[in-house]
């Protein structure tokens, strides 16, 4: 207490430059002469009503938040612009991806894990939430490797138990740490290089990649084993969880998994206090376009500008669906990396002009050949993709063996003199004389759809 108040004058008196603390520095007896920058780390940790204590700090406070997984919250907010976000994509020298295995708890895959471990002289980290049982789990590890050190720390222990066991560990007098999630950051132990994690359907997916991250923190191949529970199966979102943990072990695929836990749980209040939400009810996208348009109309109800124009561009795009006899895509055969052919997808979705479809063109022809007919129908669609949305074209098909262009509902369609063929007109669709089945009908739905432009 007398080391803290001496702390607190001199932060209040701004003989302080900088303090390091916990949540403590967010209580209302820390006052800040002249705070000008806030750095929060392990960010995932701290709920809203924490975060709104930061703002009430000072207004124009700086703030730099560190995390390795962003809540969905705060990666929506990221990405519709609301906050600046910068990457780390970099990982250390000689650091290697986790390999990492989900399945039903096996006794016998858990001794064989740990006898792995302990013949290559390294430590393993154990798992079990649960500290009612956490003495049975000792056990049981116990007959299936007796001749392991098995060691248990958890949060209801004396602290000075804790920090001798932790550092017992650290000193390598302990083979095996059967703990509860209380490891899940702040550990560097690059010796230890086995996770076993109980139950990992009951854990959120940024607690399963911090929890990985405790391993492979050396130069040697590291195994992360996520168990299911032999009773009940895991709910929608736990299997969910662990299907992405699996799917995700590059080094640095916290971006990669928190947009996945944003589509999952949903991106929560901006304005209000909740982290999460239910986006998957309508979509990312859907989604984001909504609420722009909601803070669009309130706006222009109070007589303010709309701000529609400092919305990313990808969120205020005209949403375009084609549905033509094109097959489309990149088949493995062709680009063999899945998470190669996802981050090309991805690319290729976000493509604003023709330029960068041809330079996608001449990336896929040097990295990886010739394009096959599929990738070409996937370039020729985003080209059409992007004709009609200058053209005001909500939706391009095929009906009653035509190419059909749709439009929004009460947009004025095209006049007739204004296509360079003969059409049909209906409330809000032109069927083009175009067949689908029949040779250059996408260079004639090209022109067509130039020539709407210039209009």
């Amino acid at each position: 207490p007398g080391e803290q108040s001496i702390i607190l004058t001199g932060l209040m008196k701004g003989s302080v430059d900088i303090v390091i603390g916990t949540h403590r520095l967010l209580s209302s007896d820390v006052i800040f002469k002249n705070l000008g920058l806030m750095i929060v780390d392990e960010e995932q940790r701290f709920g809203v009503s924490h975060k709104e204590k930061i703002k009430e700090k000072r207004a124009d406070i700086d703030v730099l938040t560190l995390t390795a997984t962003p809540i969905p919250r705060t990666m929506y907010m990221a990405l519709t612009g609301v906050r600046d976000i910068s990457r780390i994509n970099t990982p250390p020298e000689e650091r290697l991806p986790v390999v990492t295995h989900v399945s039903v708890y096996d006794p016998a895959l858990v001794q064989k894990a740990i006898w792995r471990e302990l013949e290559r002289g390294g430590q393993v980290f154990f798992v079990h939430n649960r500290v009612k049982t956490i003495q049975a789990m000792k056990t049981h590890l116990a007959n299936l490797v007796p001749e392991a050190r098995i060691g248990i720390a958890h949060g209801q222990m004396v602290e000075k138990e804790l920090a001798e066991r932790m550092r017992e560990f650290t000193r390598g007098e302990i083979d095996v740490l059967l703990s509860t999630s209380i490891i899940e950051s702040g550990l560097d132990i690059p010796n230890a290089n086995t996770l076993i994690v109980d139950r990992a359907d009951r854990f959120g997916l940024a607690q399963l990649y911090q929890l990985r991250g405790r391993v492979g923190r050396g130069a040697q191949r590291a195994y992360a084993y996520f168990f299911k529970g032999h009773q009940g199966s895991p709910t929608p979102e736990g299997r969910l969880r662990l299907e992405t943990i699996a799917e995700h072990t590059d080094l640095g695929a916290g971006y990669n998994i928190a947009m996945r836990d944003l589509e999952i749980r949903g991106s929560g209040d901006i304005l209000g206090t909740r982290q999460s939400g239910y986006i998957a009810s309508v979509g990312f996208h859907l989604y984001t376009r909504l609420l722009a348009d909601a803070v669009n109309r309130i706006k222009k109800d109070h007589g303010g500008p709309s701000g529609m124009e400092d919305l990313p561009a990808q969120i205020l795009r005209p949403l375009v669906k084609i549905d033509l006899p094109l097959a489309v895509g990149i088949p493995e055969d062709y680009i063999q990396d899945q998470s190669v052919r996802l981050a090309l997808y991805r690319r290729a979705a976000s493509i604003f002009k023709a330029s960068e479809i041809i330079d996608l063109r001449e990336e896929f022809k040097d990295r990886f050949g010739p394009l096959p007919e599929i990738v070409e129908n996937l370039l020729i669609q985003l080209d059409l993709k992007l004709m009609a949305e200058k053209a005001g074209v909500e939706s391009i098909f095929v009906q009653y063996g035509k190419i059909a262009l749709g439009y929004p509902e009460g947009k004025a369609l095209p006049q007739p003199w204004e296509f360079d063929a003969k059409v049909r007109f209906g409330e809000s669709t032109v069927w083009l004389p175009l067949n689908p089945r029949g040779e250059g009908w996408i260079q004639g739905l090209q022109r067509i759809l130039t020539s709407l432009t210039a209009f």
